[in-house]
């Protein structure tokens, strides 16, 4: 249940290596001035005079539901790491083990011929110990053996930092189980969401009649699908309801959670998933496994087998015959986020290789694109921004001197990774066998199950990753207190050494502000220094806090991305205050960086507008309804525009640097600000 507080909506891939060559990705264009759509006014539409050109000339690919900067280098990162795994699928005894690993995963995902010769072939022996179940007292040996093959089946088991001594890892059971994206798209009344459902019910009837079943069987399959995720789904916890760290950590005792659901033998469960000795665990939440008690309790054996045999279906999809994969894109691609044709076939088996091994690929990547410079660069444009975090923390009037020396504190502490880890994770013990594309990706989601659950009753590894160096994304995590930029998105339009720094203070500085912030943000300021769960701040400085944060929450609620689907101000708020206050860190870096450096207009912007410029582009984005509003319901970011918009309307500094005069759209009359 570790917080991890990303950047973006989604995982990408990233930057440049065998740039000799003559057919390297193109690089994705850094700032430029000739994207701005100079007939508009920035006070009135900041966002669209940043990024008009820009969209008007980047149409949505049809194979993907959303189109961005971000999009833009996880394109080219996708041609590179596609060199780098074409060349590694070539036999050769020259080859080392990293390289022979993804290259043979690769070449096993791209022969499309031979995964559709097997049909579902290569998933019988799983079908058929389904159906051998002859007792719901098997159904803790089952779901064990299920979710170690990667199948999220009921529940999830796993493992993570104690919240109230980050030292230690412990056991982790959690919500999970469900099909459609969370809770609430089950319970939603609007005419959208009924569609929804029922699009959801006939895909599942679809894949069922492409394993064999009979349309009459598959329509009744599908329904008991659909009535027992729902019941799953009325037992857990909503999107906003799990922000709450106090909602998600429940420690207690393995006999405490076998009387939440005393029809599992959770002796036995533990036994198959081959777990380390588990005296305690996080129940993140309790009410789920009443909810599953109730289930088990109430629904025939039979029933439990139609909803597992859908959920290692849907698991398996991806890997299985071309009319599975199409009909799996159909729903959770077309339907779900608008996107009008299935990706080619190597993008989606790059994204598998790296999903599976990311720190083998990671390797060869790093090896030719990142480097020890790019590391240094990084790292001097994180100390700036820590430095501006630094005076903000002293400077800021509404925290007592008693608080503002613990944030100090943990701000010291906090500890910079930059492009990728210090010791790289050992795939020697995950088999790879070059035509076996489904037992391939099973294996590996055993490796990871494994990997995790090897975890438990043992120290933290503070030098972890939980994002592979290829991926365009950056995060925060509040129980290791670190701040993570993996390689993928230290690169244009990110960051460009050839540009000023009012730029790359906007758009990078502006990411590294943004990470650091979440820190001391509504769930982030909830951690101490060393990660530890524990109440820092005192009364008084927590309702200062929370007066400001309801600024934020009532501002984004009022944004509608899509039709009357308003963003939800209270699951955002998060990342809302960590745009803003990333922002205005990064324009403090710059204007210290000024005084010792003075810089000129360039394209006719002063570097205070460049700065903002640099902020707006990155975000750059034209998306479908579907994706805008699955992410105005499930995401805790933003959608692009007021991503955008929200943090300069807020920023007096924005609107003296364009001479916006009061009233107008840019300029939010009652500001929200924390940082």
């Amino acid at each position: 249940m570790r917080l991890v507080r990303a950047l973006a909506i989604a995982i990408l891939f990233s930057p440049c290596l065998l740039c000799a060559q003559n057919n390297a990705p193109k690089e994705p264009l850094p700032f430029n001035a000739g994207m701005l759509d100079r007939g508009i006014d920035p006070c009135a539409d900041f966002y669209k005079f940043a990024c008009g050109k820009w969209m008007a000339a980047n149409p949505i690919p049809s194979d993907q539901a959303t189109w961005g900067r971000f999009d833009e280098l996880a394109e080219r990162n996708r041609e590179i790491l596609r060199q780098i795994l074409e060349q590694a699928s070539v036999p050769d005894a020259k080859r080392g083990p990293v390289r022979q690993k993804i290259g043979d995963y690769y070449a096993s995902c791209m022969d499309e011929k031979a995964v559709d010769a097997k049909g579902v072939e290569p998933l019988q022996p799983e079908l058929a110990r389904l159906a051998a179940l002859r007792d719901k007292s098997e159904l803790p040996e089952e779901l064990a053996h299920l979710q170690r093959l990667g199948v999220d089946a009921v529940f999830r088991f796993s493992s993570d930092q104690d919240y109230k001594d980050a030292t230690q890892v412990i056991a982790v059971a959690d919500q999970d189980g469900l099909g459609l994206p969370e809770r609430d798209y089950y319970f939603r009344e609007d005419a959208k969401s009924a569609e929804l459902r029922k699009a959801y019910v006939a895909h599942v009837q679809k894949m069922m009649e492409l394993l064999g079943e009979s349309p009459a069987q598959a329509a009744s399959d599908a329904g008991i699908v659909m009535q027992m995720e729902t019941a799953l789904a009325k037992a857990s916890m909503d999107v906003v309801q799990r922000r709450e760290p106090a909602n998600v950590y429940h420690k207690m005792a393995v006999a405490d959670l076998a009387k939440l659901s005393p029809e599992f033998a959770w002796n036995r469960y533990l036994k198959a998933a081959d777990a380390p000795p588990v005296q305690s665990l996080n129940v993140a939440a309790p009410d789920f496994f009443k909810g599953m008690q109730e289930l088990l309790a109430a629904q025939p054996l039979d029933r439990w087998k139609t909803y597992l045999r859908w959920h290692l279906l849907h698991a398996a999809a991806p890997m299985l015959p071309q009319p599975f994969v199409q009909e799996n894109f159909n729903f959770y691609g077309k339907t779900l986020t608008g996107a009008q044709e299935l990706r080619p076939r190597w993008k989606r088996c790059v994204r598998f290789t790296d999903n599976d091994l990311g720190e083998a690929l990671g390797q060869p990547y790093v090896e030719e694109t990142f480097g020890v410079a790019g590391k240094e660069r990084t790292l001097r444009m994180v100390k700036a921004l820590e430095e501006a975090l630094r005076s903000d923390l002293e400077q800021v009037s509404w925290m007592t001197d008693a608080t503002k020396k613990q944030a100090l504190i943990k701000l010291d502490k906090i500890a910079n990774k930059i492009g990728y880890p210090d010791r790289w994770r050992d795939y020697s013990k995950l088999k790879i066998v070059r035509g076996d594309f489904l037992g391939n990706s099973l294996r590996a989601n055993q490796f990871e199950f494994n990997r995790e659950l090897a975890k438990i009753g043992k120290p933290v590894d503070r030098k972890e990753w939980d994002m592979s160096p290829p991926t365009v994304n950056a995060y925060y995590d509040p129980q290791m207190n670190d701040i993570n930029f993996p390689a993928g998105i230290l690169q244009p339009p990110f960051f460009d050494k050839r540009l000023d720094d009012a730029i790359n203070f906007g758009a990078i500085g502006a990411v590294i502000g943004h990470e650091l912030t979440h820190g001391f943000d509504d769930q982030g300021r909830q951690f101490d220094a060393n990660g530890n769960w524990r109440d820092w701040w005192t009364t008084t400085d927590a309702q200062a806090f929370d007066q400001r944060a309801q600024c934020f929450v009532q501002e984004y609620s009022a944004f509608t991305p899509v039709d009357d689907v308003h963003l939800n101000g209270k699951l955002t708020l998060g990342e809302n205050t960590a745009d803003n206050g990333g922002l205005r860190l990064a324009l403090m870096a710059l204007q210290r960086e000024l005084r010792e450096h003075p810089d000129k207009p360039l394209d006719g912007f002063t570097p205070e507008q460049r700065l903002f410029l640099g902020w707006g582009q990155i975000w750059c984005e034209n998306a479908t309804p579907e994706s805008q509003r699955m992410q105005a319901q499930t995401d805790p970011h933003s959608t692009a525009e007021p991503r955008v918009n929200g943090v300069v309307e807020n920023m007096p500094e924005f609107q003296k640097a364009f001479g916006c005069q009061a009233g107008s759209p840019m300029v939010r009359q009652n500001a929200c600000r924390v940082w």
